[in-house]
């Protein structure tokens, strides 16, 4: 088949695309950078971005199916609106760019936090409602939903056949960019001085971009499905420690002492002319449990994650590998030699 990937030069993308091209699929990516990693080399690029319509149509002639990659992923109110502009005003457009060009599927990548997000310790399913009420403070969860809502109603009304995929952080080698793996860097450099009290949900983007391979003739149309492995933030950090050398944070705080702390720090910093190493969002959003039930995208799409221990291994070997030692000023020590068991 003819694809068109956007945000095909991101972390998932760069997984995702070589194995779209081993399968045989052409495969033609837009963005505003030119991808430099190997894998990608195979693809066709257009340069654009998706803010402009004349490119974006041209990136479609031809195109049966559509993977809707592109995103921003932060955790600072100062980019709300570029979110808000890139999830919901952009993917609207794109939507009906797609209508108009005939393209016979679309593959959205959201996230489980469009689902799975609970002060309580509870597991998520596909058919809980939207959390609206609980990430109304957090923009990149909020503007999610809204593409999320909008491309599912959008589709259903227009026929065009959509499968949602809902992966939770994404983990393991490739992240250039830190959008995803910047808490083991924070952790790597010291700079989590608190155990957070709520429970994490993390993907390989091996796995992910397996199931999304798969997406492309299965999965339920118009549903969701929610892919990661389920973790306390305690089990998290010990995990790390005995890969890094470096300790976990020991100190444990009510939730609400944390997310205090955190904006009491941050305008210390700002008072000195520096950038805090905590945003008060990551820190409220540590306080609660993403924990998801993969039962359905192991049916529907055929996933299956990797031992999680080999995935945080894989993710701070890369970390080494990429930054240099000045960056990671915190390390205090290697990665281990030897992956430990489970």
């Amino acid at each position: 088949m003819k694809l068109l990937v956007t945000g095909g030069t991101g972390f998932l993308g760069t997984h995702l695309v070589p194995k779209l091209v081993d399968a045989g699929h052409e495969v033609r990516l837009i963005g505003r950078t030119k991808p430099v990693a190997q894998g990608l080399a195979r693809a066709e690029f257009i340069h654009g971005d998706l803010k402009n319509r004349e490119t974006v149509r041209r990136a479609l002639e031809g195109v049966e199916a559509v993977y809707h990659l592109a995103g921003l992923v932060s955790f600072q109110d100062k980019d709300a609106r570029k979110m808000y502009e890139l999830h919901v005003n952009a993917t609207r457009e794109l939507l009906r760019d797609v209508r108009e060009a005939g393209v016979k599927r679309l593959i959205l990548a959201s996230t489980s936090g469009t689902i799975c997000v609970s002060k309580e310790e509870r597991v998520g399913t596909e058919e809980d409602d939207y959390p609206i009420t609980l990430v109304g403070r957090w923009p990149y969860y909020l503007s999610k939903i809204y593409e999320e809502k909008m491309a599912l109603e959008y589709c259903r009304k227009n026929s065009i056949p959509l499968v949602v995929l809902n992966p939770s952080l994404l983990m393991g080698p490739g992240d250039d960019r830190l959008s995803s793996t910047w808490m083991i860097v924070k952790f790597l450099n010291g700079e989590i001085p608190v155990m957070p009290g709520g429970g994490m949900s993390f993907v390989d983007a091996r796995d992910a971009a397996d199931a999304f391979l798969n997406a492309l003739t299965r999965g339920e149309l118009y549903g969701r499905h929610l892919m990661g492995v389920n973790m306390s933030m305690g089990d998290f950090f010990d995990r790390l420690e005995r890969l890094t050398g470096v300790s976990a944070p020991r100190m444990r705080l009510h939730s609400q002492v944390n997310v205090m702390g955190a904006k009491l720090l941050e305008r210390w910093a700002k008072f000195r002319g520096m950038k805090p190493t905590l945003d008060p969002q990551e820190v409220d959003i540590g306080e609660h449990f993403f924990y998801v039930d993969t039962t359905k995208a192991e049916r529907e799409l055929g996933f299956v994650a990797r031992d999680p221990h080999a995935t945080l291994h894989d993710t701070v070997q890369y970390i080494y590998t990429k930054m240099p030692p000045q960056n990671l000023p915190g390390i205090k020590g290697q990665l281990a030699e030897k992956r430990e068991g489970t």
